[in-house]
C-alpha cells in the first residue's frame, strides 16, 4: 500500500457560534433553543454547570463559581459570538456583571446574555410596564424575582408560584396543568405575563396563551433565545413562539 499526504482545505465562512451554559438539572433549555434556531446558520454548543439543591440564593451563587471553567470548555481556545448563561434566578442572585466578567475571562470577545437581562430588553421592546409574573421557585426566590423587576421600574400586578425547591423537578411539571394555571391567573391589570425559569416547559404554549389572553406572554427561554439572536444580528421574524419574535 502507498500513502500520500493531501493538503486540507478549510472553510472560510463559518456559522455563528453560540455557547450555552445550562444547569446540569435542566430538562428544557436545549430543546427550546434547537426548536427556535432550526434551519438557521447557527451552531449551538452546550456545556452543563453543576447545580445544587435546594434552590436558594446561596446555592445559585455557589453554582456561579465555576462559570469561567465551564465557558472555557466550550470549544476550547476558539472564539464564540455569544455565550448564554441559562439561569434566571441564578443571574438575579449573582448579578449580571459578575456572570459576564467570569464568562469573558474565558471568552473575551463573546457577547453575554442571561434570562433576566434579556427579559428587560424584551419588555422594553414590547413597551410593557405592568406585569403578571409566574415562577416555579420557593417563596424566597420568587420574591427576589419580583424585587428584581420592581427595582427595574416595572409594576407587578399579580404573582403566583409553585414553591418547588428542587430544580430537576421543575422540568417535570405537567404542561396542561401549567397552561391552565397561567391562563387562569388574574391578568386584568397587566400588560403582559412573564413566566420565569429556563427549566419550565413554557415555550411551546406561548402562542396559544397569547391568543386566549389577548396579551403578550414572555418566558425565560423565549426572551433568552430572542436576545441571543439579536446580539448576533439575526433579527428576522420567527413564527410559533410569540409576539416577541415579530418585528412589527
Amino acid at each position: 500500500m502507498y500513502s500520500s499526504k493531501i493538503e486540507p482545505k478549510f472553510s472560510k465562512e463559518l456559522n455563528s457560534k453560540i455557547g450555552l451554559i445550562t444547569l446540569a438539572s435542566d430538562y428544557t433549555i436545549e430543546k427550546d433553543f434547537n426548536n427556535v434556531i432550526s434551519g438557521m446558520d447557527i451552531d449551538l454548543f452546550v456545556n452543563r454547570i453543576r447545580s445544587y439543591s435546594p434552590l436558594t440564593s446561596e446555592n445559585l451563587i455557589k453554582m456561579s463559581n465555576t462559570v469561567t471553567d465551564v465557558s472555557k470548555d466550550i470549544l476550547p481556545n476558539e472564539s464564540l459570538d455569544c455565550v448564554v448563561y441559562g439561569c434566571t434566578s441564578g443571574t438575579i442572585a449573582t448579578g449580571y456583571e459578575k456572570i459576564k466578567n467570569k464568562i469573558n475571562l474565558a471568552k473575551p470577545s463573546a457577547k453575554v446574555t442571561t434570562p433576566s437581562t434579556a427579559a428587560l430588553n424584551a419588555l422594553k421592546k414590547m413597551n410593557i410596564k405592568k406585569l403578571s409574573i409566574f415562577t416555579p421557585y420557593p417563596k424566597d426566590l420568587n420574591n427576589e424575582v419580583i424585587k428584581y423587576f420592581e427595582e427595574n421600574g416595572f409594576t407587578i400586578t399579580n404573582n403566583l408560584y409553585f414553591d418547588i425547591s428542587d430544580d430537576i423537578e421543575i422540568g417535570k411539571v405537567d404542561q396542561k396543568h401549567l397552561f391552565d394555571v397561567l391562563l387562569n391567573m388574574d391578568h386584568k391589570s397587566s400588560d403582559a405575563l412573564f413566566v420565569s425559569c429556563t427549566a419550565l416547559p413554557v415555550l411551546s404554549m406561548i402562542d396559544d396563551l397569547e391568543k386566549k389572553l389577548e396579551k403578550t406572554v414572555l418566558s425565560s427561554n423565549q426572551v433568552l433565545i430572542w436576545d441571543t439572536l439579536q446580539s448576533i444580528g439575526k433579527k428576522e421574524n420567527i413564527n410559533g413562539f410569540g409576539k416577541l419574535f415579530k418585528n412589527k
